[in-house]
């Protein structure tokens, strides 16, 4: 899977999981906590992407996720 792929299936979840309104653009650089993500939302969207993904991501990883480009970046280095 390429990084568009990946990049595509992280803001479906993003949307689903935080609950996104359609009208907002979601790229790489867009900052999870600016969604209103708090500390809940994050375990929560971790746990949905490593069940979409089959994978187990890095707790240091995760702690230091802030934008959607770095959970692609995180997704593409735990595979």
């Amino acid at each position: 899977m390429d990084r568009s792929q990946i990049l595509s299936k992280v803001i479906d979840i993003v949307n689903d999981t935080l609950d996104i309104e359609d009208s907002v653009e979601l790229d790489e650089s867009t900052n999870l906590k600016d969604l209103g993500a708090d500390s809940f939302d994050l375990l929560e969207l971790v746990t949905a992407l490593e069940d979409e993904f089959e994978l187990t991501m890095d707790d240091e990883a995760v702690e230091k996720i802030a934008t959607i480009g770095q959970v692609v970046d995180a997704i593409e280095n735990a595979q």
